[in-house]
């Protein structure tokens, strides 16, 4: 028996069962997970609706990269999709096997399905799939936003990787944005925005997220270019007062004033949980101006703000006002600038002093939980000195 045989047995069963779609149906409790994504394929492809919406009820898997069946648009399939996710939330009892979290809209290659086998299937509760109803969106955005209102239970929306060619004229991208402003009007529930690499947000924040209706409890834009206004909006978003998770990574904030993030954490410090600010440009004298709203944010937990060049002087200072938020956690900084000579090159002995030197700082108020330095990559390697309560190398030859 070869190699190719059973997938193709499993591909014929499938094709079996859809000939008796009533049939069909009434298998998808006892269908073998290993079916699942072929049979969606097939029914997905034919047209069978009614099985297509029972399917994606009963997903025993935690995501269901939709996007991958999209190069060859069949809109009307991604409508059933979304019409049987509707549906589905808004009933009390969920199907015995059903663990989607994640609808993956984004572009991965055609026979992603064909070599995935939904390997991650991981137990969850009830109650955290109930906050976990995450769409993805990615390069499909401009076929499928005028669906996305339909989902009105959506609880989280991920925006990646959302490019503009450059051939795209302004009012074609203006067109594309009021297509997905819109149909964030209809999302009620929504309570966790995310934007991960969208070229289309730069001058238009202020547009997309005042068409938010609910407070957010989540609010993550990473690696996306911003500008001055959409920056200074930050600060006055109404919606934003009871964030708990604000996630800024990859955002260049050298040239820009912090003033609006410092508004931000002001009105956030009751309940912000995690601050995440790696890899933002912060200088010494930006970080100084955030400190004060910083050292009022009595909840935090979590706070990154490794990758900026910091001197040892200003981390300090740092962890002298985050000393005394007994909440925190998880702290990761970035190691004092002090330990790279002229050439970028890290000195372990000197690095192992200086983060040993701050760590005391924190000892002396509070016992940290996970409290630590991270370098930037190592130029021979590419990977980063860490120290943790004692340094680890990394794994050059002549690190020692």
């Amino acid at each position: 028996m070869s190699i190719q045989t059973p997938p193709m047995l499993l591909e014929l069963a499938g094709r079996r069962l859809l000939s008796n779609k009533s049939r069909a149906v009434l298998d998808l409790e006892e269908l073998p997970i290993e079916l699942f994504p072929l049979l969606f394929v097939e029914a997905f492809s034919r047209g069978h609706t009614e099985v297509l919406k029972k399917m994606v009820q009963a997903w025993p898997f935690t995501c269901l990269p939709l996007g991958a069946l999209m190069r060859k648009p069949h809109l009307e399939m991604i409508q059933v999709v979304l019409d049987g996710l509707d549906m589905l939330f808004v009933q009390q009892d969920r199907p015995r096997r059903w663990k989607l979290q994640v609808l993956d809209l984004s572009n991965v290659p055609q026979n992603f399905w064909r070599m995935w086998s939904g390997a991650v299937v991981d137990a969850c509760s009830p109650e955290d799939i109930k906050k976990n109803r995450t769409l993805k969106l990615g390069p499909a955005m401009a076929a499928c936003a005028p669906f996305l209102g339909q989902m009105r239970n959506l609880r989280k929306l991920l925006v990646s990787q959302v490019y503009v060619p450059a051939y795209t004229s302004q009012e074609e991208q203006e067109q594309l944005l009021a297509q997905l402003t819109l149909q964030l009007l209809r999302m009620d529930c929504l309570g966790k925005f995310c934007a991960n690499a969208v070229f289309l947000l730069e001058g238009h924040l202020e547009q997309v997220l005042r068409h938010l209706k609910t407070p957010l409890e989540t609010l993550s834009i990473t690696n996306c270019p911003l500008s001055d206004s959409d920056w200074n909006y930050l600060s006055r978003y109404p919606n934003s007062r009871q964030l708990r998770h604000l996630e800024l990574r990859g955002i260049k904030l050298t040239d820009f004033s912090l003033e609006p993030l410092q508004i931000l954490l002001d009105s956030t410090a009751t309940t912000l949980n995690s601050l995440d600010l790696e890899a933002c440009g912060i200088t010494d004298s930006q970080l100084q101006a955030l400190l004060p709203a910083l050292s009022h944010c009595s909840q935090l937990v979590i706070l990154s703000i490794h990758g900026n060049g910091l001197s040892m002087s200003a981390l300090r200072d740092l962890l002298l006002h985050t000393s005394r938020l007994s909440q925190l956690s998880v702290e990761v900084y970035p190691a004092p600038l002090e330990i790279y000579d002229a050439w970028g090159t890290i000195h372990p002995g000197r690095c192992s002093h200086l983060c040993a030197e701050l760590t005391a700082i924190v000892r002396d108020f509070r016992q940290p939980n996970i409290l630590v330095f991270c370098t930037v990559p190592c130029h021979r390697c590419g990977s980063k000195f860490l120290y943790n309560q004692g340094l680890i190398h990394c794994s050059c030859p002549t690190a020692a």
